[in-house]
């Protein structure tokens, strides 16, 4: 292994094995480094479903979302056709709203900014009104004055897979990966930038931090009031009737904004079969967490609350048996917004979070753009809107 590259990546999750991947394929020489051996559950991009839509409700005019989806979808697509691996699923998805007061989901407006992004950008959608839902999906408990968005070519990504391929594809590029190897120091010293680890010291021109959660680890102090840091737990109910119903052949992936709920939901097909459960969550944004202090075990306690306030006043045929829980990391800024910048403005230093709960879709577009930046100082689709607010 040399000791002396291009670029150094720092975390291997959904931005960091992407920003490896297309480094190497563009021939630079390039080391990926993570603390663990992804794809891990200790973060933000494990498992084998996330959600992936076109139209983005989440954009402002000025922000990239919906070039990097799209560009996102294509390195999906290029990939499957190299490897022969399934990354990803167009099952469709609907964005359940109504003009009632509703939790809104990571923005304000969420259901209404999605529809005009759809329109903008010539997305194929539906707008369906309650009957229309019942009768093509009649497994959510949908209200006379709730109202859907339909997004026939949207889906689910295998996350695990994704992020595995990337990081074996970097490998067959020439790219070195370590893991289970943690970074104790980043220091920028002249024209270069000098990564200390647990085993050893490493060199390159610039590196990329895509560290997720430890982003506050890694940066100086100062940073951390940008970021905050909140426990998500992904539920499995088990399906007691009706599998077909939510089949991904017959279910899209779903986001609710529910007028009787407290929290946005959303969830997937059962895409693990008749035994694999239903899965889904109700997002938790009110209390702050670190990668220190995460409490990884969910309670009965917790699971049944979710049952009751969450699961059976919407969905039909979903019995009150947990198959699984897990926990995840949402890494946010207070405007639900990412951030790409570089450190104290030093370009050798460039960093890649938070992705506010809604970035894996983009996650390989945003590597593709950190790979041009670290290359040429410059990307194609310009992430300059991203940049920190201070």
């Amino acid at each position: 292994m040399n000791h002396k590259y291009d670029t150094i990546v720092l975390g291997l999750g959904a931005v960091g094995a992407a920003t490896t991947y297309q480094l190497s394929r563009r021939g630079s020489s390039v080391l990926g480094i993570d603390q663990f051996s992804p794809p891990h559950n200790q973060g933000s991009s494990h498992g084998n479903s996330r959600i992936t839509r076109s139209a983005i409700g989440e954009g402002a005019s000025n922000t990239p979302y919906n070039d990097l989806v799209k560009r996102s979808n294509e390195i999906w697509r290029e990939i499957e056709y190299e490897t022969g691996k399934p990354l990803l699923s167009q099952v469709g998805l609907l964005i359940i709203s109504s003009n009632e007061d509703v939790p809104h989901n990571h923005v304000e407006n969420f259901f209404d900014n999605t529809v005009q992004a759809a329109k903008k950008y010539d997305i194929a959608h539906e707008i369906l009104d309650p009957n229309l839902i019942r009768e093509r999906f009649p497994v959510f408990k949908i209200k006379d004055n709730e109202f859907g968005y339909y997004e026939s070519n949207a889906g689910y990504l295998n996350a695990d897979e994704c992020v595995s391929t990337q990081i074996e594809l970097s490998k067959k590029h020439k790219a070195d990966i370590l893991v289970n190897e943690e970074v104790i120091d980043i220091e920028s010293i002249g024209d270069e930038v000098r990564v200390t680890t647990t085993t050893g010291v490493y060199f390159a021109g610039n590196i990329v931090i895509c560290a997720g959660s430890w982003i506050t680890k890694l940066l100086d102090s100062k940073f951390k009031k940008y970021f905050e840091v909140t426990r998500q737990v992904l539920y499995w109910f088990d399906i007691e009737q009706n599998y077909d119903m939510f089949a991904p052949d017959k279910f899209p992936t779903w986001i609710w904004e529910p007028m009787s709920s407290d929290k946005p939901l959303y969830g997937f097909p059962a895409i693990d079969g008749p035994e694999g459960g239903f899965k889904l969550s109700a997002e938790q944004v009110d209390i702050e967490t670190s990668v220190d202090d995460i409490d990884r075990v969910v309670t009965e306690m917790e699971t049944q609350e979710m049952f009751n306030k969450y699961v059976s006043p919407f969905f039909s045929g979903v019995s009150n048996h947990c198959v699984k829980a897990i926990t995840c990391l949402y890494t946010s800024t207070r405007d639900a917004q990412f951030v790409v910048d570089y450190v104290d403005s030093d370009e050798k230093l460039i960093f890649a979070s938070a992705c506010s709960g809604h970035g894996f879709k983009h996650s390989a577009g945003i590597g593709d753009a950190l790979a041009e930046i670290a290359m040429t100082g410059s990307s194609t689709i310009d992430l300059s809107a991203f940049r920190l607010k201070k």
